[in-house]
Formats: C-alpha cells, structure tokens, sequence
C-alpha cells in the first residue's frame, strides 16, 4: 500500500517541478529578452536625439545665429584683405 502511494506522490512532484521550470525563462531568453530592451531603447532614443537636432538646426535662434557668423566673417575678412591688400 505505501509503494503506490509513494510512487503517485513522486509522480505529483515531478510534474508540479517540470511546470515550474518552464514557466521561469532560461538564461538564454533572458539575455535575447535584454537585448531586444536595448535594441528598442536605443532606437527609440536615436530617432528622438535626431528629431531634437533638426528642430534645433531649423530653431530661428541657429539660423539668425549663423547668418550673424556669417556676416561677421565676411566683414572680418574684407577687412583683412583691405589692409593686407595681396601681392602678386
């Protein structure tokens, strides 16, 4: 009478042990789960970071900013070649 009873209780812990290891991801997953996280972090944070840059190239503030740099350059430089007029 014990054998039967103890061969179905080991039955009901091998099957109840079985289903615990298969609901906990593996190593493996957890690693291709991470990765897929910083493939998507990244992405989304590079396509954020580019959206950022060119809202700001086209802000009003850096293009009156490089038409200022621009006009001073110029002015420094017709300034130069006045007084240092070149000599061939």
């Amino acid at each position: 009478m014990r054998l039967p009873v103890a061969i179905a209780v080991l039955v009901l812990v091998l099957a109840a042990h079985s289903d615990a290891e298969e609901a906990e991801p593996t190593l493996e997953q957890r690693f291709n789960q991470f990765q897929q996280q910083v493939v998507g972090l990244t992405d989304d944070l590079t396509e954020k970071t580019k959206t950022a840059l060119e809202q700001f190239q086209n802000s009003d503030f850096a293009v009156k900013t490089r038409s200022f740099f621009s006009e001073q350059f110029e002015k420094l430089k017709t300034k130069f070649e006045e007084t240092f007029p070149a000599q061939n």
